[in-house]
């Protein structure tokens, strides 16, 4: 592991530790009272398109500040000490995670700074401040802004980790405790990986509960570090290209590869043409509006490279709807 890497994942105490269920049921109790409990749509067209599925959507695209983020950032929050708060908080992100805990932050009153790479989405740069939080824009590799990040956590600041703390992974996983409150029968769970605390969360929700209930990962090609990781057998550092920003993470956690590694069944990579073909048909014939990483689970369905037996429940995880709507004429 590189130096850079090393010190992305250093945010937690000494060493992030497994997440569990109880973890899990106790961030659901938490944060309940302020986020959505997110819609779960049926498509039969897309369902048939996928082999004769019952396709499954869990809307997080519908959640507050247009994502899943906004659970683990808020558990996080949530669990500040009284002196944590008042030091206030700081993160890297793309722009999910940066407006989830920008709007977390602003509800326990912390002050919150944001590390984003240069040329993050404007939209999601602008909704961060919208929600309170602070912008500093790092040129260069994505790892850069994770070392800024650990700079200015090293000067008092409480770092937030997008993906490699517990209480964020644990407040993603109250998506997989919704999806078998909505849908008990699931047969197989299909999650976009980013750095990982989504799919680290909900597996451990829905294995520890429904053991034999699949959980699939899906990577962009052109950011496949969490399959990667699990090739080597350790976490791995990649330059990410793909049109997914939301799964562009340089690298996953040790605590994120460990979950997948004990809890998922598999990770499936898609190709970025296969990710819009995705976003289209779910504009077409479900009527939503997502981003490239929210359409990746149904890319890997409607693609084939995630299978399940014909008449089976199968739940998409549809991650996030923040997308700018000028880039999102050109997507279409």
């Amino acid at each position: 592991m590189g130096e850079s890497q090393a010190l992305a994942l250093r945010t937690y105490g000494s060493v992030p530790r497994m997440i569990t269920k109880e973890d899990i049921t106790a961030a659901l109790e938490r944060i309940r009272p302020h986020v959505h409990r997110t819609p779960m749509l049926t498509s039969t067209r897309l369902g048939i398109r996928a082999r004769g599925i019952q396709l499954q959507l869990k809307c997080e695209s519908m959640q507050r500040t247009g994502s899943f983020k906004a659970r683990g950032a808020l558990n996080a929050m949530l669990q500040l000490s009284s002196s944590d708060r008042s030091r206030g908080v700081v993160t890297v992100s793309a722009g999910n995670h940066a407006q989830a805990l920008a709007w977390a932050a602003s509800q326990v009153g912390a002050e919150c700074i944001t590390v984003m790479p240069e040329g993050s989405s404007q939209t999601k740069i602008r909704a961060t401040e919208g929600y309170g939080g602070k912008v500093e824009l790092v040129a260069g590799p994505r790892h850069k802004a994770f070392e800024r990040a650990e700079e200015i956590a090293r000067q008092a600041r409480v770092m937030v980790h997008p993906f490699n703390d517990p209480r964020v992974a644990a407040g993603q996983g109250t998506v997989g405790l919704e999806v078998l409150e909505q849908c008990p029968d699931a047969n197989t769970v299909v999650v976009p990986i980013g750095g990982g605390g989504l799919i680290a969360g909900i597996a451990v929700a829905i294995k520890e509960n429904s053991p034999s209930t699949r959980v699939v990962g899906v990577e962009p090609v052109g950011a496949a570090a969490m399959r990667a990781s699990l090739d080597a057998g350790s976490p791995q550092q990649v330059a990410p290209s793909t049109v997914a920003d939301g799964l562009a993470a340089p690298m996953v956690g040790d605590l994120t590869f460990d979950a997948v590694r004990r809890y998922v069944d598999d990770v499936v990579l898609v190709t970025d043409e296969e990710i819009l073909a995705a976003l289209r048909d779910l504009a077409a014939y479900a009527k939503l509006i997502v981003e490239p990483a929210g359409a990746a689970a149904t890319a890997a369905l409607l693609s084939g490279k995630v299978s399940a037996d014909r008449g089976s429940q199968v739940v998409a995880i549809i991650s996030g709807g923040n997308v700018d709507l000028d880039r999102l004429k050109t997507l279409l």
